[in-house]
């Protein structure tokens, strides 16, 4: 069917000037495996935001007086400048201590059917709660958290806008709930992807379409698929190959050391592509810091296929059309400690 627009075009010479809003075949099997990211944040079930619930999150995100030394934020492993993750293969903790997986990108988070590499938190806002009282990572004892928020009088009116008609609204679960909300703005909407996914034929360059054909051709969107192209499943690592003991270390068994299912040995939530190019080192011990090398593993240890050099170039320039517009923040002026706040701990 010929569309007003592409007669307007044809009649004032101003084709070029008309987005390619005709859906090829390509573009139609792409949208049975993917959505693209919307422009508004979604809801969180049983956790309504408000501009000063998500106020309040920024400012806790971004607060290091979470951690037991005052040093480390959820910011600090999750950097929104480093497209939500930090470029460590594992981030540094409580006493310089390493983590045992690298750090997931915060970045659409929202979208994943759990957190973790292992699933082991439901959504964000039980996630939000891990790294605080971890003693690898922030090292906070969980009655800690609140009374060093109540310690710190600048926090009590801003917690009391952002959960209304509490008597006590400085609680370690409001704070969960808070940095939740906020860390479900940090969306990246837009990326070439999603044009194309929403019709404009041009958004994806010739390369990047054929990137995008073997990307599903090969397989790869079996499990990355969806609106996050990944976060929507489980999946052993070394289907069909294992990876060598740097990318697969023995110790590490996934999944199951939540589950405790033997199935679950060495399973790992299949991690969100969306902004990609932007959050080397990748898997999750963090030891391949070349896109195109963590896409030829994946070939041969998922798929049991040597994509060429070639294939593997075209599918690492998709990818590149997985970035998107990246959360705008304003770093939050926090309030200042007081003479009754809990030191630092070394």
């Amino acid at each position: 069917m010929v569309t007003k627009a592409a007669v307007f075009a044809l009649a004032t010479g101003c084709l070029l000037a008309v987005p390619a809003l005709a859906q090829d075949p390509l573009m139609a099997r792409a949208k049975e495996q993917f959505q693209p990211i919307p422009a508004t944040p979604p809801a969180l079930p049983g956790n309504a935001a408000s501009p000063a619930k998500v106020e309040l999150g920024k400012m806790l995100y971004f607060d290091p007086r979470l951690s037991a030394s005052h040093v480390i934020s959820c910011a600090s492993c999750h950097n929104i400048g480093l497209g939500g993750a930090d470029a460590e293969p594992t981030s540094i903790g409580h006493r310089w201590q390493h983590g045992g997986r690298n750090a997931p990108t915060v970045l659409n988070a929202v979208f994943n059917t759990a957190q973790f590499w292992d699933g082991r938190a439901k959504d964000l806002e039980e996630q939000a709660g891990g790294p605080m009282v971890n003693p690898v990572e922030m090292a906070s004892p969980p009655t800690h958290v609140a009374e060093q928020l109540k310690d710190i009088p600048g926090y009590h009116a801003v917690f009391a806008k952002a959960f209304p008609g509490e008597a006590d609204p400085v609680t370690l679960a409001n704070t969960q709930k808070a940095i939740a909300v906020f860390e479900a703005t940090l969306i990246t909407p837009n990326a070439p992807f999603d044009r194309f996914l929403k019709g404009d034929a041009n958004a994806l360059s010739a390369e990047q379409k054929q990137g995008l054909a073997l990307f599903m051709d090969k397989g790869c969107a079996a499990c990355h698929n969806g609106i996050n192209v990944g976060g929507g499943m489980y999946a052993p690592f070394g289907v069909v190959e294992k990876p060598g003991a740097e990318f697969l270390p023995p110790g590490d068994k996934g999944r199951f050391m939540v589950t405790k299912t033997p199935s679950d040995e060495y399973v790992f939530k299949v991690p969100t592509l969306r902004n990609i190019v932007l959050t080397a080192p990748y898997f999750h011990t963090g030891q391949a810091w070349d896109l195109r090398q963590a896409v030829a593993i994946m070939g041969a240890s998922q798929l049991g296929i040597q994509l060429t050099a070639d294939e593997t170039d075209k599918i690492t320039t998709f990818l590149g059309a997985l970035t998107g517009e990246q959360p705008q923040v304003v770093y939050p002026i926090l309030p200042p400690s007081g003479a009754g706040t809990p030191q630092p701990q070394p």
